[in-house]
């Protein structure tokens, strides 16, 4: 029989990055089918009741941490003693002089402490952040808003603000950023050099930097907005200061700007002012003609990856070349689908990456249906449920609702990808695998045993099921690019060097009828 138990502790603030790698973390232990470590905001435990945790924290605060772990009874104590000792540890491997950073309770605090700074990190709640935003801003401190459930309204007064200050606020929601070569949140270890980005998408900003990285050149800053900054309400007030501010830095050569489709209002001033920057601008509007908003001074492109490819071609004086349009190699060895595979189901960690690949693969085929739908897709129906071509953003609401984001806790797509290798209709699973830090420790150790039962549930029908990836990640991230890359291949795994171009490679699988031949393990 399944129980629940709750520890309360007091006043133990951590970020929320920290508290979905503790949750993945109690997840994974024997005994315990579900696990949250949340600050005991009103707002958090309302999510945890949706997520079917209904627990007392009568006494608790919003300035307490909770941890809640549900399942086999005699598992539950051993678990909140591993929680604890993991909150232990996260201290100690803080040491020294980092460690006094801990213990300010104010950002004023933590000025005297930190000594010359001029940007604040905020990841609170979201119902406390847009106040120690302003804090920080009154403070004359540029912004980082991790957190998310801001109101449209105070993100808006936010943002007038420090433009009237000359500072910037990236975010609420902002998951991405690299500032003076320091990844902050979910970001990649890349390269110092000449290319700005600009970017109101967390994983669009990683693979636009990543592919920098890889073709050789290296990133000045990479600043995020928050996806809500190019929407009619906001006016992409951030994304026009962090324009401004890398047409003014001395170090970027070239900025690139990336977007989902912005308000049309609003992407005509972006656009405008990038066309007045001095600098050469590559902008990708995912979703928009580029021949649309291209211009005197801005090369507008399809994908992130030619987003990269064409800040990199500029810093070499080189005229870009969109690679979109050239067609995928298909691998030697190949075999017969049976006649029923006939579709290509995606599983995406990366809300962009889902996005991308819609419209992308919405051009290739006949029919799409997605949680994130396009202009060339439909609302899938229902979200546990593929149909037909199926590519799902497991890092949406009803997916994290009471468990860590996907690009932490694997568990939720490992499952899926078993449940859709049985599907007698599935011909193609399709991977985005992101690195760096704040995610996964070794994506590979979950997904490798992943692909193995699916080609097992697989064989045993009688058919054969193709896995295509990319991996988003440099040789410089704490999970070794080179070793994830090894361990997914001889799983079986085709591997593009970016989002669009696996997009592309499962269509043409597909469109041919037939998948490699898996290889045989050593």
């Amino acid at each position: 029989m399944s129980a629940t138990l709750v520890k309360i502790v007091p006043r133990e603030y951590r970020d929320s990055v920290s508290l979905m790698q503790l949750s993945a973390m109690l997840g994974k232990l024997a005994g315990v089918d579900q696990a949250s470590a949340v600050m005991a905001t009103e707002n958090n435990l309302a999510l945890l009741a949706e997520a079917g945790l209904r627990v007392d924290a009568k006494g608790a605060h919003a300035s307490d941490l909770l941890i809640v772990v549900q399942g086999e009874k005699s598992a539950l104590p051993a678990a909140i003693e591993e929680a604890m000792k993991s909150l232990t540890r996260q201290t100690d491997d803080i040491g020294g002089e980092a460690r006094a950073a801990l213990r300010p309770r104010s950002i004023q605090m933590a000025l005297k402490v930190a000594g010359e700074t001029n940007m604040a990190l905020i990841s609170t709640p979201g119902e406390y952040a847009a106040a120690e935003a302003m804090k920080a801003l009154r403070l004359g401190l540029n912004v980082m808003l991790f957190s998310n459930n801001v109101a449209v309204e105070e993100e808006l007064a936010l943002k007038q603000f420090a433009r009237e200050q000359d500072l910037i606020v990236m975010g609420p929601d902002c998951g991405t950023a690299i500032i003076n070569g320091t990844p902050l949140a979910f970001a990649n270890v890349v390269k110092r050099g000449p290319v700005g980005v600009v970017g109101a998408s967390g994983t669009g900003l990683q693979q636009v930097t990543v592919l920098v990285d890889r073709l050789g050149s290296g990133i000045s800053q990479a600043i995020g907005t928050g996806g809500r900054d190019l929407s009619q309400e906001i006016g992409g007030i951030s994304m026009l200061q962090g324009l401004k501010d890398l047409a003014n830095d001395s170090a970027t050569r070239v900025i690139v700007l990336i977007s989902k489709p912005p308000a049309p209002e609003v992407a005509e001033r972006v656009l405008a002012e990038a066309a007045k920057a001095g600098k050469p601008v590559v902008v990708v509007f995912l979703g928009t003609d580029p021949a649309s908003i291209a211009r005197k001074g801005v090369h507008a492109v399809k994908t992130l990856e030619d987003a990269a490819r064409a800040a990199v071609a500029i810093v070499k004086a080189e005229k870009p070349r969109d690679s979109y349009a050239d067609a995928p190699d298909l691998p030697a060895g190949l075999a017969k689908f049976a006649d029923s595979q006939r579709y290509i189901r995606g599983l995406y960690s990366g809300g962009t990456f889902c996005y991308e690949a819609t419209l992308l693969l919405g051009e290739l085929v006949a029919e799409v249906h997605s949680n994130t739908p396009t202009r060339n897709a439909h609302e899938l129906a229902d979200v546990w449920q593929s149909h037909q071509h199926t590519l799902v953003d497991l890092g949406d609401d009803v997916f994290t609702r009471g468990r860590p984001h996907p690009m932490i806790d694997y568990r939720l797509r490992t499952e899926r990808i078993v449940k859709e290798a049985e599907d007698p209709q599935t011909a193609v699973i399709l991977l985005d695998v992101v690195l760096g830090y704040g995610s996964h420790a070794d994506p590979a150790s979950e997904l490798v045993p992943a692909i193995h039962r699916a080609r097992a549930a697989c064989a045993a029908q009688g058919r054969s099921v193709t896995f295509v990836g990319q991996i988003c990640g440099t040789a410089a991230d704490p999970q070794d690019l080179a070793r994830q890359s090894r361990a997914l291949t001889e799983a079986g795994m085709l591997l593009a060097e970016s989002n669009a171009q696996a997009v592309r490679l499962a269509a043409a699988i597909v469109a041919a009828g037939v998948p490699p031949v898996p290889r045989t393990p050593k």
